[in-house]
């Protein structure tokens, strides 16, 4: 194993002994199934997409450029187009490689020792995906401190109801805007995705705003969701395609931390707004908690069309001039611009070859490989929901009143856990890359287990005769758990889930696992009130409690991991049978408790499940 991949290893919870058997010596039944035509043809074009100019000559190349040039209407980029075409084969060899001149070579070592070094357009793009993500946090947040006002003025008292109105936008972004994704993308391409989510969250924040009753504001909500789920998928893969590859996992990694931001206003307005009213309107608060979501998105809106469409959408519909353009105004060099537009127009080429006549989304289920990774997808979007942060995303500002808080005081108490939020939310571009996905969630799940054990069972503590204590312990245990959330089992599931199905299904994948996130979301807004109500607060946050450590379980037992990893190595993972893998980690248990428990360093090296070259 190579040094580098050897330290990945390291860092996601494994030992190194463990991954030893290459790809061909492992074996099951399942394994069998796919070392046919097919597994072959998905490994040969795994290769291909790491680099599909790999193994062509120089003059095949030259040929294969000038052919590329002519048909795509890039004949006046030809020079740029050969060099930035020999950089995309052998992109290490630039110092020494014939045809570059030393001002090339000055900007493609600045492409690696000064990565935040780019273009003014490139900036506006990030801006543009954070404003889409901070409206993603208001949407979700803004209802936290309004839901203790509608109720009162609509007088909604049936939990059931309470908790449908607070879930309803999730319900139909499960059932609905997560499957319009695709076809939105495809006719309206990235930024139309984003402008149309964004003008559905404006109309419908103007439209709560403005309800005369809770079937209005039910309305309301539900229409909300037609933006949630297209809006959450789109941005990040907007931002992957336009960013350059030195920055791309950092700029994908900022749609969590500026949804935490989004957050974070969400309880600020609550707050801000708390104590406003008019002489007619006795409820004008929560009106403009929920009017004030209505402001991000206008204001992305205005600037999406300000900035470049993704090149890789245009190239799909045949617009090179266009992708080209737009490249140019991503990169700090017409070179780089070159290099990559004829790089991710080989790699097309290689993706539509793996989906020519194939059904995409029934192969999410069919090919063993895929299965797995749509398992684990959905299984780490699942636990985003039920490891419990939305119920204190969503009734956090509830839970501290039945702690006996006043409402103002409630408020401010949630704003806490929102600040929280965002701030330990900025680690996770640190942490997601350094430790892996697998051992945050290790690391992450019993504590945030315990946490809300001990919130609940702060509860007991008398209302009456020790309210500071009783609220104190409470804050605790809910700040204590944010904190551990926001760097671990916070930016995750998204990042998990983008890299585990292969490109030719991933559009489904994530179509589906964003499907799944948003369903259960619903499910918990809806059954909290009812939950409190049938098991008081200590049963309910004490279930919670407990979906944590059944995730570590199936976390540590079933979930593989997929930190630095090319495609090649993930069909290798994703092709290990899921009972092998839970009884080879079966089998380590006694090794990592003598390693990590008794600090033995005098081991045997260990029974080697599949090896990473």
């Amino acid at each position: 194993m190579d040094p580098k991949k050897q330290d990945d290893v390291e860092a996601s919870g494994a030992s190194q002994e463990e991954y030893v058997t290459p790809p061909p010596s492992y074996s099951s039944p399942d394994s069998k199934e796919q070392d046919g035509p097919q597994r072959q043809s998905s490994v040969v074009v795994s290769a291909k997409l790491e680099n599909p100019l790999a193994g062509m000559t120089r003059e095949e190349l030259m040929e294969d450029v000038e052919k590329f040039a002519k048909e795509k209407d890039l004949v006046f980029a030809l020079d740029d187009l050969k060099k930035g075409a020999l950089l995309a084969q052998k992109p290490k060899l630039f110092e020494t490689m014939d045809g570059l001149d030393e001002t090339d070579r000055e900007i493609l070592r600045r492409e690696k020792t000064h990565r935040w070094s780019q273009p003014w357009m490139m900036y506006c793009m990030t801006i543009l995906c954070a404003g889409s993500a901070i409206v993603q946090g208001m949407d979700q947040s803004a209802v936290n401190g309004a839901q203790v006002f509608y109720f009162r003025e609509f007088d909604i008292q049936n939990p059931w109801l309470q908790g449908f109105l607070n879930g309803a936008p999730y319900l139909c972004s499960a059932l609905v805007g997560c499957w319009t994704t695709k076809p939105l993308n495809y006719y309206f391409g990235r930024r139309g995705t984003i402008f149309i989510s964004c003008f559905i969250s404006f109309a419908t924040g103007i439209w709560m705003a403005v309800a005369d009753s809770w079937w209005n504001l039910l309305l309301a909500r539900f229409g909300l969701g037609l933006a949630v789920g297209a809006k959450s998928s789109t941005t990040p893969v907007y931002a992957a395609e336009c960013a350059p590859a030195v920055i791309r996992g950092a700029l994908t990694m900022m749609w969590q931390m500026w949804t935490a931001f989004g957050i974070m206003l969400g309880f600020i307005v609550s707050v801000a707004f708390y104590g406003v009213s008019a002489p007619n309107i006795e409820f004008l608060n929560w009106r403009l908690m929920l009017g004030s979501t209505s402001i991000p998105p206008l204001i992305v809106c205005c600037l999406v069309y300000l900035v470049p469409e993704s090149p890789r959408w245009y190239m799909t519909k045949n617009k090179y001039p266009k992708a080209y353009d737009a490249l140019c105004r991503f990169r700090p060099s017409k070179l780089q611009a070159a290099r990559d537009v004829y790089y991710i127009h080989k790699a097309l080429e290689v993706e539509n070859e793996m989906k020519e006549g194939r059904n995409t989304f029934k192969e999410l289920f069919t090919v063993p490989r895929n299965r797995r990774a749509t398992q684990s997808s959905w299984f780490v979007m699942f636990m985003q929901q039920f490891c419990g942060v939305n119920v204190i995303a969503y009734y956090s500002t509830q839970i501290f009143r039945d702690a006996g808080r006043s409402d103002s005081e409630a408020l401010l108490f949630s704003l806490g856990t929102g600040i929280i939020n965002w701030v330990f939310a900025l680690p996770a571009v640190y942490t997601i890359d350094t430790f892996g996905r697998r051992n945050l969630l290790l690391t992450t799940f019993p504590l945030m287990g315990i946490c809300l054990l001990f919130t609940g069972f702060s509860f007991f503590i008398d209302q009456e005769t020790a309210l500071d204590a009783r609220t104190a312990c409470i804050a605790t245990g809910i700040y204590l758990f944010m904190v551990v959330y926001s760097p671990g089992e916070g930016p995750v599931p998204f990042t998990y889930s983008a890299e585990a199905f292969p490109l030719y299904v991933r559009e489904w994948g994530m179509a589906s696992a964003t499907a799944v996130t948003w369903g259960f979301n619903f499910i918990l807004s809806l059954t909290w009130p009812a939950l409190v109500a049938a098991f008081t607060p200590q049963g309910a946050f004490a279930w919670y409690a407990a979906w944590n450590f059944v995730g570590w379980t199936v976390v540590y037992f079933f979930l593989p991991e997929t930190k630095a990893l090319t495609l090649e190595e993930l069909d290798t993972v994703f092709s290990v049978r899921t009972r092998d893998h839970a009884k080879h980690y079966r089998g380590m248990l006694p090794y990592y408790a003598k390693k990590y428990l008794l600090r033995r360093k005098d081991l045997p090296p260990q029974k080697q499940l599949y090896h990473l070259d």
